[in-house]
């Protein structure tokens, strides 16, 4: 129902069937040096010195086997990945994606936005490139889209009995590199979904992907996440360090049981209305509603802070909703 602010006419949904998630969960391996101890900033303050913050260090390893690395000193996902290069010696592009507390292609446990102190990170590399011919024989191919928040794109689910999961050279994990000849590189999850339904249903289009580079053991593994758990995907330590776009990390508390509870039930309405689920968005949007006075103030912060994906009113009525159903307990 419209909110009666008169926001600018919005666009339709992005995408019906194909889904699309960034990547949300936590980091690893830490320790705290004489800089100081972890603490919680409060809400609304700004971020200390860095004289003043707590030394974190990270540890890793390529998840197809590496020795032991130590990493420190980034706020947000490129550094990270920089840093991981820095460490083994290797270009930061070959990155492309982490995951949590093992070495396998486990999209239940990628690493985000939200870092959770006590995890270890493992970074999984580009490995084989190859071609695919798929012909679209149904509007919706079965997958579900996520990037690694520094340009690439890859396959988080494919769901049984899709067109897709027929094909049996295309794996979760595998990054897209283009559509029919076009580049992907540096689209976000959104861009990519839409282009895959744009597709024309009864013809053949072509995927380039690299798949990551695997250990001994996860040769003869095809895929891995087919159920989506977005509990999971969150901080698993006592405290999380959150990577921004824009400034430096801060350490948090671990989430609230109600923000756990709002953020799954956004990323539920996600789905439902644009098609694409996206934990680190959901989060962004509690975050943005629990504090608001009404869904007008809500829609007004929403086009503010995320007017790029042209929510619908009616969506946005819904997640405004959901937000106090959480508040109040009602699940």
């Amino acid at each position: 129902m419209p909110l009666g602010l008169g926001r600018r006419k919005k666009a339709p949904p992005l995408v019906e069937n194909e889904e699309a998630e960034p990547i949300r969960g936590s980091l690893g391996g830490v320790e705290v040096g004489s800089g100081g101890s972890v603490a919680a900033l409060q809400p609304g303050l700004p971020p200390p010195p860095a004289s003043l913050r707590p030394r974190l260090v990270f540890h890793t390893q390529l998840a197809h086997g590496s020795p032991t690395g130590r990493i420190e000193g980034f706020t947000n996902v490129k550094e990270l990945y920089s840093k991981i290069a820095e460490a083994f010696k290797i270009p930061p592009v070959e990155v492309m994606f982490c995951t949590l507390n093992t070495h396998k292609v486990d999209m239940d446990k990628l690493l985000g936005g939200q870092i959770g102190l006590e995890d270890f990170i493992f970074a999984h590399t580009k490995g084989q490139r190859k071609e695919v011919e798929v012909f679209k024989s149904e509007e919706a191919l079965g997958l579900t889209i996520t990037d690694n928040g520094a340009g690439y794109a890859f396959i988080k689910r494919i769901k049984e009995g899709s067109v897709i999961d027929r094909i049996q050279v295309i794996n979760v994990g595998d990054m897209i590199e283009s559509i029919n000849g076009q580049s992907l590189i540096g689209c976000r999850h959104y861009e990519v979904a839409k282009m895959l339904k744009d597709l024309p249903k009864g013809r053949t289009f072509t995927l380039k992907l690299t798949e990551p580079r695997k250990a001994f053991d996860m040769i003869s593994q095809r895929a891995a996440g087919g159920k989506h758990n977005s509990s999971s995907q969150l901080g698993t330590g006592r405290g999380t360090l959150r990577l921004r776009a824009k400034g430096p990390a801060t350490v948090e508390e671990q989430l609230s049981a109600f923000e756990e509870r709002a953020i799954e039930k956004v990323d539920d309405l996600l789905e439902s209305y644009m098609g694409i689920r996206d934990t680190e968005l959901a989060a962004t949007m509690v975050e943005l509603g629990k504090d608001k006075r009404n869904p007008d103030e809500f829609a007004e912060a929403l086009d503010e802070r995320l007017g790029d994906f042209a929510f619908p009113d009616e969506f946005v009525f819904d997640v405004w909703g959901a937000i106090g159903d959480a508040k109040v307990g009602r699940y």
